[in-house]
């Protein structure tokens, strides 16, 4: 019995000797995924907190200006493109890229790096430079922001914004692509090849995009005669003889698209239908 009680605390004192508390790291990590142009962003980065001390200043606790700065803590902030964008006036093919800067009183400086294993600043290589740009910086009108935040907003078809936000301090990175030619392409090749085009996809791109109005007008026209009970197309119709200055057919479409609606009772075209009517 007293041998059993012995290896019993043996295993337990083995036990607790080697267990580990898992304790929540100082600077917690966070993943963005961002749906962009015709593919993804993806940011990874740490999120250092003030804690009273100074920052953004010169020889301050946190991120000095002048000094190369990881743009957070632990790992050197990554960025993953799915797709090629542009920043600093440069393409960036698809892949991963480090983000460095270099705060300022009044711009910083944007690097991506190619450093992929860099903890950090160390490991910096400028030969690794893929692009370097400044953008201004900016007072925050909010409260301090404590935890170091970044954010992809301001998101359109084309163009982005990256905010790097920390304490009273607000940095704005533009990131932009181009897909309206890609995308042309694929509506031409569509309308060129396809059995039955989609015509109302075509209409939508060249009055959308491409601001080619007897294009979309052709296009809708020939939606509207594969569906003559699509009240949404002779919406389309009606704004595209708006741009073209012929407000008495853009009339008639929007007259015709309330009637189609209301016998659908889409009460939502209805209405649409009567604004874009007061419009004229």
């Amino acid at each position: 019995m007293k041998k059993y009680v012995l290896s019993v605390a043996l295993i337990a004192s083995c036990f607790f000797a080697n267990a580990q508390v898992t304790m929540p790291a100082p600077s917690s990590t966070q993943t963005i995924t961002q749906d962009f142009g015709m593919g993804k962003i993806v940011l990874t980065y740490s999120r250092p907190n003030l804690k009273e001390r100074s920052y953004f200043q010169d020889k301050s606790d946190l991120a000095p200006f002048g000094e190369m700065w990881r743009t957070g803590a632990n790992a050197a902030t990554r960025l993953h493109f799915t797709d090629f964008v542009t920043m600093g006036g440069k393409d960036l093919d698809s892949g991963s890229y480090v983000l460095y800067t270099i705060p300022g009183a009044d711009k910083w400086t944007i690097i991506i790096n190619k450093g992929l294993d860099n903890w950090g600043t160390d490991g910096y290589k400028e030969a690794d430079d893929v692009v370097r740009f400044t953008v201004p910086s900016h007072n925050l009108n909010t409260q301090a922001v404590e935890s170091f935040t970044m954010q992809l907003g301001n998101i359109k078809p084309e163009s982005c914004e990256l905010y790097l936000m920390w304490g009273k301090t607000v940095v704005v990175v533009p990131i932009t692509t181009n897909i309206k030619d890609r995308l042309r392409a694929q509506i031409e090749k569509a309308l060129n090849n396809d059995a039955k085009p989609n015509y109302w996809q075509a209409a939508n791109f060249y009055y959308e995009w491409d601001k080619d109005y007897p294009k979309a007008l052709a296009n809708v026209n020939k939606a509207i005669d594969g569906n003559a009970d699509g009240f949404w197309m002779y919406l389309l119709q009606a704004k595209i003889y708006k741009e073209m200055d012929d407000k008495g057919k853009a009339k008639a479409s929007a007259e015709k698209c309330k009637e189609v609606a209301t016998k659908a009772k889409n009460e939502d075209y209805v209405k649409q239908a009567d604004k874009f009517l007061k419009s004229l």
